[in-house]
């Protein structure tokens, strides 16, 4: 199979109460092409001031890959700094959240996993 980037879907949304509205192309749609292993294969883009509010996972795990961008994340109450190349693991029953603390678009790839 290929997706090609014209397919892809987009969609803007404010996530868990952020502010403002993230940009997100579904790279995959469907737990059927994460072979029953996920539900989301994003790239996000997230505009300077605006974020994705504070939530916990249950069943699942998120995982962030930095492209482009500063972000402030949340690691279950830990402010960190990220930025290109960098990664960050929510694990099932673990919260965060994530603030684009910079002067352009945080873009990163964001893949949630079962437990």
């Amino acid at each position: 199979m290929i997706r090609r980037k014209e397919d892809q879907a987009i969609e803007f949304r404010c996530i868990r109460g952020g502010k403002g509205e993230t940009e997100q192309h579904k790279i995959l749609e469907s737990v059927d092409e994460l072979y029953g292993k996920g539900r989301l294969f994003n790239l996000m883009i997230i505009e300077p001031g605006n974020s994705i509010g504070e939530h916990a996972h249950e069943g699942d795990n998120e995982i962030f890959y930095f492209l482009e961008g500063t972000g402030e994340y949340d690691d279950n109450g830990t402010i960190v700094q990220v930025g290109p190349g960098d990664t960050t693991i929510c694990s099932d029953g673990e919260k965060h959240s994530l603030k684009n603390i910079g002067d352009v678009p945080l873009k990163f790839i964001a893949l949630i996993l079962y437990s």
